[in-house]
This record gives C-alpha cells, structure tokens and sequence, in this order.
C-alpha cells in the first residue's frame, strides 16, 4: 500500500512543557515524526511551546510555531497553513485532548481519529467497547459527583488526563469521596473511573503497533517489578516480561491486538495495560493509550525498534511489511523484537524538593525522570539501572523489623530498601517471588573482572548482525564493537531527568554530537536516559546506553580511546566525573576542571570576583554560619557548594533560619534587586555575550523557577556594555572556554555577580532560538582550541521579536510546589514571542496554563524578520 498522495501538509502537535507523566520522550517522538514525514515529501507544520526541545529547532520542521497550545492558538496557525491533517499522537495527552477540541475545525486526524481517542479516553466508552468484544475489565462504576458507593478498597482512573493526574486509592470511605473529588476536578470532561483495586496482582504492558491491513505486532512486553497500585511510571519495570507462561501471555497478545482492533487506533502505535493474578494467570484489562506513550520511548530504547518513526509512517498510509527494520536491514517492521538481554528502568523522585509531600506512591505520578539498565541478566540490568537514578543514598533503619515493614509500602526508596533486606538475609515482602530471588542474586553478584565488552542492541537475538552503533557494555560473549578509529570524541550525556538537570541539556549534548559529525570528527554519546533524542540510535555515530559513573564512562574511554571528552554539556553529573575522568589519563576537550572548581566553590569563586560579589563569608557549621551572618547582617543568602537545581540554598531572615549541612557560601540577601542571566561564549581569554535575560521575580528566586523577557528593559545600551566587560573579565579569570552563564543583580545602582556557571546552561535553547546562533556547535569549536575571532560571529546578537519563559510546576501533585524561592522547584518551561517584552511575557504565561486569551501567532521561526 503507498503513502497517501492526497496529503501534501501535516500538522503535528508538541507536548507542550515538561510536566510529571509528560517528559522528553514526547521531543524524541515528535523529532522522529518530523524528521521522516519530511523525508518523505509532506510539509510539516509544528505547534509547540517548548523551547528546550530538539523538535522546535527551525530545521526539523517547515514552519514551526512557538506558541501557547490552546485551540484558540492552534486554529490560528491552522488557519494561517491550512494543513490537510493533523497527527496528534505523539504529542502525549496534551496533543490527544487539543485534538478532541480542535474536531469542530473537521480537518482529518491520522494515527488515531476522534472516535478512536473518544473510546479510548472516555472511560465508559472504553469500558463498553472493550467488553463488545468480550475483553474483563475490573469491576468498575463510572462517576460524575462525589457521592458514590462502591466495595473497598478502589481506585480511581480519571478521564483525558496524563501521568494519572488525579488517580487514588482508597480504603475508607472518606478516602473514596475525596479521591473521586479530587479526579473529577482534574479531569477536563468531569468523569472518573471507580473500579475493583486488584491487589497483589501484576501489572503488565505491551506496546502494540498496527497498520491499515489490519496487521498488528507486539513491539515490546514489559512488566512492572511492582505489584498493581503503584503508577507505570512509578514502578520499577522490566522488558520483556518475565513471570508469565507463555499460553497467558498469548492471551494478553491478542487481547491487546483485540483493544486496538475495536477501540479504531489502526494506523501506529498503542500502549495496552493489564493486570494478572500471580498464581491463576486471570487477567483484566486496565486501559489503553491510543497514542506513542512514555512508554512507547522505554520500549524503542530496550528493543531499538523506532517506534515513532514507524508510527508516523503507518498513520500516511504504509504497512508494517512495506517498512524496512532500521536495525537490521534485512528484516521489516512486520516482526515482533527478541531480547537477549534485560532491560531494567528505574524511575527517579526528587521528593527532597517537595518536603510536605508523602513519600507515598500510588496511582498518580511522582517521578520526575528514569534510567535504563541494559545487561546479560536481571544483576547485571537491575544494578546499571540503580546506579543510574543518581539519586540520594538512602537511610535505613537500624532494626530488621523495621526496614522490613517500610520494604512492604509502597515508597518511592522502596527498591532501595528491598534491596538492603536482600542483603540482611530478610523477607522480601509484597512482590513477586521470582523478583525477590532476583534480588537475592544481585546481593551476591561478584565485582566484574577483565575488560568489558560491547553488545549490539539488535532488536532479533543476535539472528541478524545490527547495522546501527547501538551498544552496552557487558562481561559476556565477544566484543561487537569496532576498534577505536583516532576520530572519536565521547559527550557525557545528563542521565536521568530531574529538577535542575532536564531536557535543556539534553538538547545541548544532540547538538555538540550534530557538530562534531559536521567537523568530522565521531560522536560518541554515553546516557542512561530512554526518553532522550540523544539515546536515538542515529543521534550519534555510537551510543552506549549506560550509566554516568566512573566505572562506565571509563570502560568506554577505555574501549574508543577518544580524542577529548566533552563535560561541558550535561549539566552537574558529567563535572562531577571530570575529575576522575582526568586521573586516569582521559583527555577533557577544553580543559575544563580549574574553572569548574573555581566556579563551583563559591567561596573561591567571590575570591576571584572581588568587589564584584556581595559581601560574603564561608562556613562548614551553624554555629560558624551565624556568626558569618552576623557580621554580614540579616537577610542573608546561603549557597552550598558544588549543586544543582539550588538544593538547599535558602534565604535566612535570623538565627533561626540558618541551616547548614556542610560547606558553603554566605552572602548578603540583596532583597528586591532585579536578577539577570547573561549567557556567553569565551576562548580563555574573551567573552562574546549572546543575550541578557531579565528575570521578572525579584533576586531570590532561582534562575530555573524565574519567568525572564528578553531583551530586557532594565538593560540599556550602557549597561549592556558593562556587562560586556564584567563577561569578559569573569571568563578570562576562570579560564574558561565554550559556554559560560552568569547570574547577576542590580541593586543600589550597582552590578554584582552572583555565580558563574563554566558550561551550558538551562538558558541555552532558550537564547539558541530567540538569536538564531547555533551556540552549541559555536562553543564545541571553541573547546576544540578555536579562538573567539574564528567563528565569524556578528557584533551584537540580533532578534526577529521579543521573548519571554515561564516556568511550569507540578503544584498538582506536590504542595507548595509553585511557592518560588532559591530552591529550584520547575520541571519545565513555556516560551512565547511577542512584538514587546510585556506582551511576550503574557504570551508566555498564558503557555503556562496561568492566564486566558489575548495576543497572536507570530510568524513561523523559519520567518526571521525583524520587529518593526
């Protein structure tokens, strides 16, 4: 079957800001689609109001709209491009539901069509679809009000909403009517599902793929490590499944071809979940996604079957058996992958910044980010993937009684803890017997020995040799990998998203890999993250999913021999490694680590500024702190060294407010200042200023929470040639090369440097597309030893309109979420442009959800006229 000839433009609908339940896997997918549909001849169209994504780069799409995705913006551009269909599928459930209201509109949705949305987001039609084609569900009412009566315990499924926004559990009757509440107020069409909570049964998924000849195929099984309660995106999971006989396994294959089949979702990809008794094998379906999903992006990493780019090209028409199987080239997209290897993910929490939230998981999301294990066997995956959460070590309790009853609850450090019972020799209470012998392993597993090797993820069990440079590292077989060519340069990807460290860099390190390609040299990536454009097979020319820890990230050197290493792009976890990176001989492309240390220990760092930082002192201890303070004088400012995301930096007002838990710096509080971001290149010994962002919060509020405009009106041309030369005087002390942030504040008629941060900063795609300036490959040239005056840069930065971003929290899910101080708190941001900075900034909060209408479209950012 060809492609549809009768489509010439195709409208594809971003995922908007990151949110929890919503993350980068919706720019992997969206970047897959566009990229694709572009190769096959249509004219892509593309709303979106992410400016950290890979996809809102002017060159994926024909025109691309950075703009609030509400369906009064939405039928503008319409209107504007006239398209002949909309793909709405891989823009998660933001996409999904701008759809549904954009139907009045009657232009063709493809992938998924609006009564296929219809009965797979509507929990009553998809109880009664599903049940027409005799498929069990679990005993269910659907609500409109508070007041229900239904058996305990239960759990309530909202309708149209992402990452199960609203969803509880219940055990009591007061629970249930606040549960329902809660659901109702978060669903958009005031409806959710109450149905039986299937305790101790097993949660599975299988990531389904269907074509218009009806052909259908299971792409991935995966299985959640938790039992049913915990959210998908909360549990720990494992592909392919591993506890179920095969005869039950059928049985939920076809039952997931079955719910595609009549639900309507006949052109792409699906995501269908089940829960399964342990020992009678009885099964019940749970819900469907009728779209690419999170997911969908796990089972694209731990299979390397391109999920998105094939489910674009089902939705124009082709057929599973008319698509070639990337990975093998000799095979189609007509055939369902074999592991031999275990994929592990492990979610990761950033509970630490939510302090009145309960560690307690259930059925609405909380994490913020996941790692992938890819190994031999369930040791080798599940310990890759433990490691590479990078998250905080974890308390346990003293008494064996007591870590065994919290091992029980359902915790976000659960895993953790199960894992240090396993080690005491203790029960393994709640999961399921074959995980707990697992675990058991994994306590015994010996420290490898030798020298590690590579295995190509290959989608078919080694049947076929792999033609995409897609590895993990292991002590089994032979190696697969080729032997180090003199060309390479490793990049160090961010790991696992979380607040202060997400997607922004991310999309620094895809574009350092595009420009070493484009200087020939041979990129090669190391991440754990399976939501990325960076873990796409073809982002790099090699890319090893891994953890970002020593022993990894040497192994690699180890095995490619690079030229240099690039730390400069994913943020804190890559600088954290830098300086073993460099005791055991590995070259660091620009010579990084003096002017991270000096930038990273604050008290060096107001050292080195001098009468440009506010007074300030050091201390290790409270007692220490409040004498510091004292002579400083109340408020005042304390920073930790060496951070992210501002943990545990806070504004003291008096003794009382002072909390230390190791070094850090103590400044004077310049409450009420106006706080900038100046965003530079620099050679070592010259700066070139990119942009000056303004924050509209007052300083005090971390960068990364602080809505900012851009240009910004405090800063007029004298003052911007001040900050020229504070730039330049600051990189040059530093040493540093390729990207540097500064953060800076105006107050009593003076300029003061808060921080430096050598490196890409969160603001980089930001200032890459409000300017134009490729920075990323700018600043890769510069740590290859260019200088300033070779890049060709133009005198001034120029803009086509007036920016803004604003942040976005998940005040949803956490209390006190949205309350903005020093401490970072966002997991995303909106940008919007405008014809002045005020009207960019209401465009922008309007992205975010916080006001109502008012404004236009700009023109498309491949349009760069300048603003009269």
């Amino acid at each position: 079957m060809p492609k549809r000839t009768d489509l010439r433009s195709i409208l594809i609908l971003g995922s908007g800001p990151i949110r929890i339940g919503q993350g980068c896997e919706f720019d992997y997918s969206g970047a897959q689609a566009c990229r694709v549909l572009r190769r096959e001849g249509y004219r892509v169209v593309l709303v979106n109001s992410n400016p950290a994504t890979i996809m809102t780069d002017p060159e994926w799409a024909d025109a691309t709209y950075l703009e609030p995705l509400d369906v009064e913006t939405v039928a503008e551009v319409i209107a504007r491009e006239r398209p002949d269909a909309i793909l709405p599928t891989l823009g998660g459930q933001t996409a999904l539901n701008l759809a549904v209201e954009l139907a009045p509109l009657g232009i063709e949705l493809i992938g998924a069509d609006l009564d296929a949305i219809r009965r797979a987001e509507d929990r009553e039609l998809f109880r009664s679809t599903v049940h027409s084609v005799g498929l069990p569900t679990p005993r269910s009412i659907v609500a409109r009000s508070a007041a229900v009566d239904f058996p305990l315990p239960a759990i309530v499924r909202p309708a149209f909403t992402l990452g199960g926004t609203g969803g509880g559990v219940a055990h009591t009757r007061e629970e249930l009517e606040r549960a329902v509440a809660h659901g109702l107020a978060m669903s958009p069409v005031s409806q959710v599902l109450v149905e039986e909570y299937l305790s101790g049964w097993q949660e599975h998924e299988l990531e389904v793929m269907c074509d218009g000849r009806g052909n259908a195929v299971v792409v991935c099984s995966i299985e959640n490590l938790d039992p049913m309660g915990v959210h998908t995106g909360d549990s720990w999971t494992i592909a392919p499944q591993q506890t179920l006989p095969d005869p039950v396994y059928q049985q939920l294959r076809e039952a997931a071809f079955a719910t595609a089949r009549a639900v309507g979702v006949a052109t792409g990809g699906a995501n269908v979940q089940f829960a399964v008794h342990p020992t009678s094998g009885e099964f019940r379906l749970i819900e469907m996604n009728p779209r690419v999903s999170r997911s969908s992006a796990l089972a694209s990493k731990a299979t390397g079957f391109p999920i998105a780019k094939l489910a674009a090209l089902l939705a124009v028409g082709y057929t599973l058996d008319e698509l070639p199987n990337d990975i093998t080239g000799k095979t189609t997209a007509a055939f369902e992958p074999a592991l031999d290897y275990v994929a592990i993910k492990a979610p990761r929490f950033d509970f630490e910044k939510f302090p009145l939230a309960s560690r307690s998981l259930g059925a609405e999301m909380r994490a913020v980010g996941e790692a992938l294990g890819l190994g031999r066997t369930f040791a080798e995956a599940f310990t890759k993937a433990m490691v590479g959460r990078e998250a905080p070590p974890v308390s346990f309790p003293a008494s064996d009684e007591e870590l065994v009853a919290l091992a029980a609850q359902p915790l976000a450090e659960r895993w953790d803890l199960l894992l240090e019972a396993a080690r005491r020799e203790l029960e393994l209470p709640g999961i399921h017997p074959y995980f707990a012998s697992r675990l058991r392993e994994v306590v015994t597993l010996p420290a490898p020995q030798g020298r590690p090797r590579r295995l190509a993820v290959d989608s078919c069990a080694g049947e076929f040799e792999a033609r995409t440079p897609y590895y993990y590292l292991t002590h089994e077989g032979v190696d697969e990998g080729p032997a180090p060519s003199g060309r390479a340069i490793v990049i160090l990807g961010g790991g696992p998203n979380r607040i202060g460290q997400a997607i922004e860099f991310d999309y620094c390190c895809v574009h350092a890999a595009q420009a070493l390609r484009k200087l020939g040299y041979e990129a090669v990536l190391v991440n754990s993250n399976p939501e990325t454009v960076s873990t796409d097979y073809d982002t790099s020319d090699r890319l090893y999913l891994e953890p970002l820890v020593e022993r990894s990230v040497l192994a690699v050197c180890e095995l490619e021999q690079p030229l240099g290493v690039a730390v400069s792009f994913g943020g804190q976890t890559p600088l954290r490694l830098a300086p073993a990176l460099a005791a055991a001989g590995v070259p660091l492309l620009g010579d990084p680590l003096d002017a991270i240390d000096a930038a990273e220990d604050r008290g060096r760092f107001a050292a080195l500024v001098g009468a440009l930082a506010p007074p300030w002192g050091l201390a290790e201890t409270v007692d220490e702190a409040r004498e510091v303070a004292h002579e400083l004088g109340y408020p005042v400012l304390v920073r930790p060294h060496h951070v992210i995301g501002g943990r545990g930096m806070h504004v003291a007002y008096g003794p009382a407010d002072l909390r230390v838990e190791g070094p850090c710096l103590i400044d004077r509080y310049l409450e009420g200042a106006v706080e900038l971001d100046l965003d530079a290149l620099c050679d070592g010994e010259n700066a070139w200023v990119a942009a000056v962002l303004e924050h509209v919060e007052p300083t005090g509020v971390h960068s990364g929470d602080s809505a900012c405009v851009l240009p910004g009106p405090s800063v007029g041309a004298a003052l911007e040639e001040e900050l020229r030369e504070i730039a330049t005087t600051v990189a040059r002390g530093l040493g540093a090369r390729g990207l540097i942030n500064l953060q800076l504040a105006l107050y009593g008629g003076k300029v003061w440097v808060l921080e430096a941060n050598p490196r890409a900063s969160r603001t980089v795609p930001f200032v890459a597309k409000a300017t134009g300036l490729p920075l990323v490959e700018q600043a890769l040239r510069l740590l290859l030893g260019e200088s300033l005056g070779s890049l060709g840069l133009p005198e001034r930065a120029t803009l086509s309109r007036a920016w803004a971003k604003e942040a976005v929290f998940p005040a949803e899910r956490f209390p006190g979420a949205a309350t903005r101080g020093p401490e970072m708190r966002s997991t995303g941001e909106v940008m919007a442009g405008a014809a002045t900075a005020a009207e960019a900034y209401r465009r922008a909060l309007r992205a975010a959800g916080r006001s109502g209408t008012g404004g236009h479209i700009f023109p498309p950012l491949q349009e760069r006229r300048a603003v009269p």
